[in-house]
């Protein structure tokens, strides 16, 4: 895991370069470190990415700060850029992160028959690899990591304590898996039979391409036929739930706790909140958004944005939220109105048959007439 490290003293025009940022107002010409707002001292750089922190940013002893535009209210220097926080990443990175150290293979790795292990690997004790494993340059493999028989990992991905990696997996370049994940475990597939539950043997594979970040405790099934795929760019939160014949787009984010059934399609730069559930077959188009605790049950446009249970458009589940508030509300007017439609329903009915009554007593005109005459 990269660590921030002491720094000597970095001067903000070499920052200022590495960002293509501009660096304006006088004073502080070094910083020996980065930190938040509040935590920031007078020799560290932090930053801001909106107008509504420049309060905050006041407050804050920081040297040196990051901004999206030149705030004349700070007295101090500023480097200004269209994108703060991602130049602030750039420069943790570049500046006050240590390089990491190459331990080489550690005696207690257990290594199968016909592999191949790349160049400045760092394979720490207690790691189990397979038969065939296919492992490329600057590899990370920390204690407790398990690569099945023919799994590929590619250059300069790290894989965190305990990770497992199954049978003919592949697994990218630049990728990061955290503590605890497992990828191709067996897809949840069974077919009944004489009231038993069928296994389905689970002959696929994963495939997740470079630059895939996956959070401790997520679940990669194996495909039941073909392939599992996470494209490149993905990222993954903590214990999210990717059964067989899932595919996610490049670059989509899928926040904790989320759950994808089986042979569901994800487009690129897709968004599921923290504990979205989507059922399987489903497709989810190219950046729609699910917000937290949706539950997706048919296909979603791209670009659309839904939430709720079943999921329907943002806007549509908002004006129901406030109804659904309202309920109580709404169900003892309900009964107000009913008692009096009852009231009223009464009222008519009584005016009726007291017309009705009136009608029939009412004497009949010629009847009478004949009777004077007679």
């Amino acid at each position: 895991m990269p660590q921030l490290v002491p720094s000597p003293p970095v001067s903000l025009k070499a920052i200022a370069d590495l960002v293509s940022g501009r660096l304006v107002g006088a004073g502080l010409v070094h910083v020996t470190g980065v930190a938040g707002l509040q935590e920031a001292g007078e020799l560290d750089l932090s930053y801001i990415s909106a107008d509504r922190y420049i309060q905050a940013a006041s407050a804050s002893r920081a040297g040196a700060l990051v901004v999206h535009r030149e705030i004349a209210e700070l007295q101090r220097p500023q480097i200004v850029t269209g994108n703060p926080s991602y130049a602030f990443a750039r420069i943790v990175q570049r500046f006050f992160v240590a390089a990491p150290q190459r331990r080489g293979i550690a005696q207690g790795t257990v290594k199968g028959e016909g592999g191949t292990i790349g160049d400045e690997p760092s394979i720490w004790p207690g790691v189990i690899l397979g038969d065939r494993v296919t492992i490329g340059h600057r590899v990370t493999l920390y204690p407790g990591v398990f690569l099945g028989d023919d799994v590929v990992i590619g250059d300069d991905t790290v894989l965190y304590p305990n990770v497992t990696v199954r049978e003919w997996c592949r697994i990218g370049s630049r990728v990061i898996v955290h503590s605890g994940t497992v990828i191709g475990s067996d897809g949840f597939g069974y077919v009944q039979h004489e009231g038993r539950h069928v296994k389905i043997p689970q002959i696929g594979v994963v495939v997740i391409e470079d630059d895939v970040e996956l959070g401790a405790n997520v679940t990669v099934d194996r495909a039941t036929f073909g392939q599992t795929l996470i494209k490149r760019g993905a990222k993954v939160d903590n214990l999210v739930q990717i059964a067989h014949n899932v595919t996610v787009g490049e670059h989509s984010i899928l926040v904790a706790q989320v759950g994808i059934a089986g042979s569901t399609t994800l487009g690129h730069h897709v968004v599921l909140g923290g504990q979205v559930g989507i059922t399987d077959h489903v497709s989810i188009g190219d950046g729609a958004i699910v917000a937290a605790k949706g539950g997706v049950t048919k296909d979603v446009p791209a670009g659309k944005v839904v939430s709720g249970y079943p999921a329907i458009p943002h806007d549509q589940a908002l004006r129901a939220a406030v109804v659904f508030a309202r309920l109580p509300e709404i169900r003892r007017q309900l009964i107000d109105l009913e008692k009096k439609v009852e009231g009223l329903e009464v009222a008519v009915k009584q005016a009726q048959a007291v017309k009705k009554t009136s009608v029939t007593r009412r004497p009949h005109r010629r009847g009478a007439k004949r009777s004077r005459q007679k």
